[in-house]
């Protein structure tokens, strides 16, 4: 984390715009765009660095089933080894006592490869876990004694004193594996480095998977990151990949959690536990209000597969898949309507990356085996209109052919929406004393309207579409940039990411006839709009901004003159037309004041202003800390309506 909270920055652009002068808004209710889809507001959560564990899942213990084997050599983080969140390249568990006394047995093994077997008077510890003091911890611990009685003692330990730790003792009999759950409440609390310990006090042992979880989870879900999420309000979650989903075997992630089996991440780093699958994340979603989409492997997957993942989630018993699920208990199928049929298959980074020739072929197959299980679907395609990747797909170099153009080209009958991607962000991807605080902000803006643009242009001209226009889902789309100061990929963002998060939304708001789905990417820690410390979560800077409009905005967009100068100015009607609603998105150093030329619409009453400012660009929230930068209410005229000074704002007008 960094030493200096806050700091300094020097803007590098003059106002052009003062207080003195209002900018005038012209207004007219006959002049509106295609509703705003409320799939604009979407999210996106990967099996990546710490979005999933150690963010949204509640478990506390990395690598609870023993993927990598326990050795004398305790080295367990590889990257970002100097940091607070290191990524876990080797077993994280210590032993304790003779290092003789602990090995690893294949024959037997509770999950996975081997289990570890533990002999009396030693044991196993992890470390570096976060505890709050008072907050009750929950856990169990799987067993198998091998003489036909076992003691474990687990303990909680939180210092370095004889009184700093919690234990009980947990009696297992019989010859084969026993679950034992515990209960510990530590009585003080450090956030970086307590400790777990199993240490088998009587009898030989092979263990299985332990557990911790603090005991205010929902059902399995953090509750400090749960409650932000349902703040951020995100209408439709993209899971489980991303990369990730190239290499994701649907069915490892189903039936008892615990015997689950635990793999290498097959795209990022670190363990795959299983623990967070198909009805965990049907779980969520449901707890939060949100739709949920699935993209499907199609990287190292099979049609096959695909098709039986849709049978998991949307058939009955009578079908192999619908089965399993019922037989893992959820009788009611979980009718999921949005699929992505694979993830950047254009790219050689992914797994199962094939020529174009050869993906749409694929892209065909796995389309029309998911809508045998289920017509109803509406699916996503891969899509990408930069990229002609000439080094690895000659027949596409030759053709001069984006990914987008050849998809629409070859499986247009075959999709719902097309998906684009995109991340900006400052170059090189490191902290910087100076920026240009309005350039920043539209990096995003640009990005998508040169999207819609160039697909516009491109679908009028396919004779294919016979005037038919695909709208665009982009499933991915955030700032990416600096360190990682929250595990893998979890760069912090600032104000001035927030206001060009805000000004992305507008652009989203200008194109709505063409782009209807888009998934901020991703959610927690990666990249995300909420970050999490080892006991806290806080809003992002753009976690705020979402969370502001998704709540407020209107969704009958306006049409607004763009000459603004810096300044970013929309309008949008609420669906019942009784409310307008005005957000500016304000980069510069000095505050401005409105002035709206309404035609057809007359407010009435008091307006309501929302803002989010904060003392300088590089301001931004931590968790655990108080909030620098929040959203906040004022009541205000709406004859004199004021932007203030390095903000996104937004109005609340009541109209007759």
């Amino acid at each position: 984390m960094r030493s200096s909270f806050i700091l300094p920055l020097v803007l590098t652009m003059a106002s052009t715009l003062a207080t003195a002068t209002p900018v005038i808004v012209p207004l007219d209710a006959a002049k509106t765009g295609a509703p705003i889809s409320p799939f604009i507001y979407g999210q996106f959560i990967e099996h990546l660095g710490r979005c999933i564990y150690g963010g949204i899942w509640a478990e506390m213990l990395e690598d609870r089933k023993f993927y990598f084997p326990i050795t004398v050599d305790y080295a367990p983080y590889r990257d970002l080894a100097d940091t607070e969140y290191p990524v876990v390249g080797a077993s994280p568990w210590q032993i304790i006592g003779d290092p003789s006394a602990v090995s690893m047995v294949q024959e037997g093994a509770f999950v996975g490869r081997h289990s570890p077997r533990v002999n009396a008077g030693a044991g196993l510890r992890q470390m570096d876990l976060g505890v709050v003091a008072g907050l009750r911890y929950d856990g169990y611990v799987w067993a198998k004694p091998l003489d036909g009685q076992a003691r474990i003692e687990v303990a909680l330990v939180w210092g370095e004193g004889p009184a700093d730790r919690v234990s009980t003792t947990l009696t297992f009999s019989g010859n084969d594996y026993v679950r034992q759950a515990y209960a510990l409440t530590p009585a003080a609390g450090n956030a970086r480095h307590a400790k777990l310990e199993l240490r088998v006090s009587g009898g030989d042992v092979l263990l299985g998977p332990p557990s911790l979880m603090p005991s205010d989870h929902i059902n399995g879900l953090r509750r400090d990151t749960l409650e932000l999420m349902k703040q951020l309000n995100g209408t439709i979650y993209r899971w489980p990949g991303g990369n990730f989903v190239s290499g994701y075997d649907w069915r490892d992630g189903i039936g008892d959690r615990d015997r689950r089996p635990p793999r290498k991440n097959p795209a990022w780093t670190g363990v795959e536990h299983n623990d967070f699958g198909t009805d965990e994340f049907i779980a969520f979603c449901r707890e939060i209000g949100t739709e949920p989409m699935i993209a499907a492997n199609t990287g190292f997957g099979d049609a096959y597969s695909a098709a039986q993942w849709v049978e998991y989630c949307n058939r009955g018993a009578d079908t192999i898949g619908g089965g399993w699920r019922v037989k893992h208990g959820h009788a009611q199928p979980y009718a999921v309507k949005y699929w992505c049929v694979g993830n950047e298959m254009f790219g050689p980074w992914q797994l199962g990356f094939m020529q174009m020739q050869h993906y749409t072929l694929k892209h065909n197959l796995f389309a029309e085996s998911m809508r045998a299980v289920d017509p109803a679907l509406s699916l996503v395609a891969v899509g990408d209109l930069a990229t002609v990747n000439r080094n690895h797909d000659p027949e596409q170099a030759k053709s001069g052919k984006t990914c987008s153009h050849i998809m629409l080209e070859q499986c247009a009958d075959h999709m719902t929406f097309l998906s684009e991607h995109f991340y900006e962000g400052r170059k090189p991807w490191t902290t910087e004393d100076r920026v240009d605080v309005a350039a920043h902000v539209g990096l995003l803006r640009t990005a998508i309207r040169n999207k819609a643009e160039g697909h516009r242009k491109l679908q009028a001209g396919l004779p294919n579409l016979n005037g038919r226009i695909v709208p665009i889902a982009m499933d991915e789309w955030n700032y990416w940039h600096r360190e990682y100061v929250f595990g893998e990929l979890g760069c912090i963002y600032e104000l001035s990411d927030g206001l060009g998060t805000a000004a992305g939304l507008h652009e989203y708001f200008r194109q709505s006839d063409i782009i209807h789905m888009a998934h901020y990417a991703q959610t927690v820690n990666v990249i995300g709009a909420i970050k999490t410390s080892r006991t806290a979560a806080e809003m992002e800077t753009t976690g705020l901004v979402l969370q502001l409009y998704r709540a407020r905005f209107g969704r009958i967009p306006l049409q607004v003159p763009e000459a603004y100068g810096d300044l970013d100015v929309v309008a949008a009607l609420s669906e019942d037309r009784r409310t307008l609603t005005v957000a500016v998105v304000n980069p510069t150093s000095a505050p401005v004041d409105l002035q709206l030329a309404p035609v057809g619409l007359t407010p009435v009453g008091t307006a309501t202003r929302w803002h989010i400012t904060g003392p300088d660009p590089k301001a931004h929230n931590t968790p655990g800390r108080p909030r620098v930068v929040d959203i906040v209410r004022t009541e205000t005229k709406a004859s004199a309506l004021t932007v203030p000074a390095l903000s996104c704002t937004l109005f609340e007008l009541p109209l007759r």
